[in-house]
């Protein structure tokens, strides 16, 4: 079971619910997130771990893994969620955490990928989905595509051709993670990543 981890509007996640996969529980660190209103509408499993709402991350990281393990969540997916994972909170599901990014990994970690990629006037960027480990955007990459950078692209104009790249390779990847889960979580990630980058 998935368990859905964001801290915006969602469309990710509605990117996985529209595509069928076993979404179970949704939880976030912003209270009102459009995400929260979408898993409402899907009858899913929802709450809120504000930041400012336990004495430490690791705290929160751990009430929040708890939740997951309560709805019986194996794969935590990490949509559009801005908050660095503590590693308490990865030892609980290992090797099974996945995020998705706007960038071609390793190139432009962090939270402004899309501008970073316009001030260093790179061709192309894309989308990644990778495992998460404790670092910024470190973990193994499981599958990638490119997207152009057209002239005169504005962060939002460049950011939505990629989201729209993420909204079909997101459950993509989570779909074959699934089907593969019963193989164990180093050989369904080495099944997923053989592909590439597209």
């Amino acid at each position: 079971m998935i368990g859905v981890l964001a801290s915006g509007a969602g469309s990710n996640l509605q990117a996985l619910l529209d595509a069928g996969l076993p979404v179970v529980a949704v939880a976030t660190d912003v209270p009102g997130a459009g995400a929260l209103a979408r898993a409402g509408a899907a009858g899913l499993a929802t709450a809120v771990f504000p930041a400012g709402g336990y004495p430490d991350r690791e705290s929160r990281d751990l009430a929040m893994a708890d939740w997951l393990e309560r709805h019986g969540v194996s794969l935590v997916v990490c949509a559009g969620y801005m908050q660095l994972l503590r590693p308490a909170f990865l030892r609980r599901f290992p090797g099974n955490v996945v995020n998705v990014h706007p960038a071609l990994l390793p190139a432009f970690p962090g939270a402004h990928a899309v501008e970073d990629a316009l001030a260093a006037g790179v061709a192309e960027t894309g989308a990644t989905v990778h495992l998460v480990d404790d670092g910024m955007d470190t973990g193994p990459v499981l599958r990638q595509e490119r997207v152009p950078v057209q002239a005169g692209d504005t962060p939002a104009a460049l950011h939505a051709r990629i989201r729209a790249v993420e909204h079909r390779l997101l459950p993509q990847v989570v779909a074959e993670l699934v089907a593969n889960a019963g193989r164990g979580a180093a050989a369904a990630a080495v099944a997923v990543a053989r592909e590439g980058v597209a």
